[in-house]
């Protein structure tokens, strides 16, 4: 036994030398963003917590499946179709755009209007560019998943990425209940003017019974079959690399429709281990979102309570100041965290506006509250980096940190990127602090399954031991 601890100890000895001089070697070359590129290209990078599946393919992708299943375009808008409207003149193939010799030209001008490609900082706001491209190319990615899916993989594959949780798509009911939304939609926004917690708890519990009881349920049970038989069909898992899957809710519709899609998304996750958690998603900017904040933490925290086994992500905390009213950038996250019971948060960069950011920081360390941290998004869309953005003010409190891409495709980014980024804006953060951040991507994962999250980290364990080896030998 005695012989069995001493070889355990030369052996962390051993490593923590390794990681020592692998600073050393990343300290020489953080100023160097060709250098870092290298560096971080090779390093295993665990898994992308905040991750959305449909931004995270790339535009190319989406244009060669619809010209390969000859979807319809219009030439005026460019929206694209699986079918064209009868007698509108300006919907055509693409095949028909390939015989007049207009194919790549469309291509180009679409690969701009799907992502950030070539956007000039002045002629268009940012935040609105980025979010109207997910309706842009809509029909592309919700009837390519499978490929979807695949080129996601791989891509994380070559990118040294084990696990991936991404945002794959919300449920819906075909259970009609707009007499539902009529009847609790006035109770539910006058409750919210007042702020009325407690009233607001029993209204939900009431809409709540009344779905239950329209039998919606089906939905969720169907979603979950569909996602388990696609991904065992694609062998999405394998030896080095686990996909997990959120749902979502939108929460720019009306309330009602909000909390029916909220019941259905817990009841998913409830029931799968392949679908670990639920977020909401859409820009946290926008008049309903900001009107009904409030009143989506209570649904949260009503699901939460009703589903206390289901994992939450939220993002909150995606604005700055001069997008909202400054008042406005006080209470979000901590909304997210006391109220809703979030265990991840998304962006989270108004966090030095938070009322009593100090405590709210000091709780989510204490209750290992991470957040995800999108560098790249936040300096696109909210025009967040260096010095104003918080990631430093989150490692100075404790608060555990992981670093996501959030929309690779859209963004024209990647991981690597991320943490190039990272080293080379904040000095602060040391090889070894990186390090821990690639870690707690994998140990705040929503994984279910202890023997998945045990091979998870036993991976990282002998990729870092790979990595390190190789560094020191470039670094002679």
């Amino acid at each position: 036994m005695a012989k069995k601890y001493l070889t355990l100890l030369i052996a962390c000895l051993y490593l923590n030398v390794n990681a020592q001089t692998v600073d050393r070697y990343f300290q020489h070359i953080r100023n160097n963003a060709a250098k870092l590129t290298a560096f971080f290209a090779e390093m295993p990078k665990g898994g992308d917590l905040h991750h959305h599946y449909s931004g995270s393919v790339y535009a190319e992708s989406y244009i060669k499946w619809a010209v390969e299943k000859d979807y319809f375009i219009n030439k005026r808008t460019l929206d694209v179709a699986e079918k064209a409207p009868d007698r509108d003149t300006m919907w055509k193939s693409f095949s028909q755009l390939a015989k007049s010799r207009q194919l790549d030209s469309i291509k180009f001008v679409l690969i701009q209007k799907w992502s950030v490609k070539d956007y000039n900082g002045v002629s268009y706001p940012s935040d609105k560019l980025f979010f109207d491209t997910f309706s842009n190319f809509g029909v592309a990615s919700r009837l390519n998943l499978d490929s979807g899916l695949l080129e996601i993989k791989k891509r994380a594959e070559v990118e040294h990425v084990s696990y991936i949780e991404t945002m794959f798509t919300s449920l819906y009911s075909p259970v009609n209940t707009a007499d539902l939304s009529s009847q609790f939609n006035p109770k539910l926004e006058q409750l919210q003017t007042r702020r009325d917690a407690a009233e607001t708890q029993k209204q939900l519990a009431a809409l709540y019974t009344q779905l239950i009881g329209r039998n919606i349920i089906p939905s969720a049970e169907q979603f979950c079959t569909e996602v388990a038989s696609r991904h065992r069909t694609l062998g999405i898992d394998d030896g080095t690399f686990t996909m997990r899957y959120q749902t979502y809710v939108v929460r720019v519709l009306p309330p009602a429709d909000v909390f029916k899609s909220l019941v259905l998304a817990f009841e998913a996750a409830n029931r799968s281990p392949l679908i670990v958690g639920v977020n909401i998603v859409a820009p946290e900017n926008n008049e309903v979102s900001m009107r009904d904040y409030w009143l989506h933490m209570q649904m949260f925290r009503f699901c939460h309570d009703k589903y206390p086994a289901v994992k939450i992500a939220m993002h909150a905390g995606e604005l700055c100041l001069g997008m909202v009213q400054p008042e406005e950038l006080t209470w979000h996250i901590g909304a997210a965290v006391y109220d809703a019971g979030a265990q991840r948060i998304g962006h989270g960069v108004d966090m030095p506006y938070e009322k009593n950011c100090y405590s709210l920081m000091a709780y989510m360390k204490q209750k290992h509250i991470a957040v995800e941290i999108n560098l790249y998004s936040n300096e696109f869309i909210l025009k967040v980096k260096g010095d104003r953005h918080p990631v430093t003010l989150y490692k100075d409190f404790g608060v555990p940190i992981v670093i996501c891409t959030d929309d690779a495709g859209v963004l024209r980014s990647s991981l690597t990127e991320q943490y190039v980024l990272l080293a080379a804006r904040y000095p602060a953060f040391s090889y070894s602090d990186i390090k821990k951040l690639v870690y707690n991507s994998i140990n705040y994962a929503f994984i279910e399954e202890p023997a998945v999250s045990k091979k998870l980290t036993d991976g990282l364990n002998r990729d870092f031991a790979r990595f390190e080896k190789k560094i020191l030998a470039v670094g002679k």
